[in-house]
């Protein structure tokens, strides 16, 4: 896997069911989120995909496996990693940390699309640079 980011996430109340535990669904807002400043990280927000580069990525899959629950107040690395990068997608590996110890993981399939047609096209040859510059500063 690629260079690894992390983004911080505090469990509140509205990410728990009614015995303090973080509900599933949270998981994917949680690494939502992580992709989103993933992303800003490597100097590309969405707004800035959109209006420059004409595209956006949609989640054309996701697997994911619980290992451990989270509960309400911890807080949580969410982790962002490369693991391969095509023509027009990026799969992505994420895991959802404790004090360093594993709650989650998932993979993720990303597909480069152009904005208004929604059809495969190339990821932009900068964000390939970026996520490689970041890589060689993590290695």
């Amino acid at each position: 896997m690629a260079a690894t980011f992390a983004y911080p996430v505090r469990v509140y109340y509205q990410d728990t069911d009614t015995g303090g535990v973080v509900y599933h669904g949270s998981y994917f807002n949680f690494m939502e989120r992580a992709r989103y400043e993933w992303l800003r990280d490597l100097g590309f927000t969405v707004d800035n995909m959109l209006q420059s580069h004409k595209m956006i990525f949609l989640i054309r899959s996701l697997s994911i496996e619980y290992f451990k629950p989270a509960h309400l107040d911890d807080l949580l690395d969410i982790t962002v990693g490369v693991m391969e990068i095509g023509r027009s997608r990026i799969t992505l590996q994420q895991q959802i940390l404790r004090e360093q110890k594993v709650l989650a993981e998932a993979t993720v399939h990303a597909v480069c699309v152009g904005a208004e047609t929604l059809r495969p096209i190339s990821v932009p040859a900068a964000l390939r640079q970026q996520i490689a510059e970041s890589k060689n500063q993590h290695e």
